[in-house]
């Protein structure tokens, strides 16, 4: 299993972008099927977007889609969460998940194996 850190996140005001990076450690990214998530406070754990181990699929949770893009850098064994036109609503902490080797992207948190600790994106209005 990877071990996975997430790392970027701060205050920002509404409208600013942020990028979020997870650095895998402890094995190769390049198999896994990759997601973000995220958790506000009093709330549950939702899918934020997702990316394919071959970088050909990408799926995004509606709330994000337009504002937010996933991507991945295999060599360097990060994938990021370029996240544009911040929103108040968008305050979480946000964690990265690796799903199993070779396996299907999903939207679904139980598909996934490893995650990271979590980094706190914080959007003030």
């Amino acid at each position: 299993q990877v071990q996975l850190a997430e790392s970027g996140g701060r205050l920002v005001q509404a409208g600013d972008s942020l990028r979020l990076s997870c650095a895998a450690s402890g094995g190769t990214l390049s198999t896994y099927s990759m997601g973000w998530f995220r958790q506000a406070p009093g709330k549950e754990r939702e899918f934020v977007a997702g990316i394919s181990w071959t970088i050909t699929s990408s799926l995004y949770a509606d709330s994000v889609k337009g504002r937010f893009t996933v991507s991945r850098d295999n060599a360097k064994k990060t994938v990021y969460l370029q996240m544009n036109s911040l929103k108040p609503d968008d305050t979480a902490v946000y964690y990265c998940a690796a799903g199993s080797s070779f396996g299907q992207l999903s939207t679904s948190a139980s598909a996934y194996r490893s995650w990271g600790q979590g980094t706190q994106v914080t959007v003030s209005s």
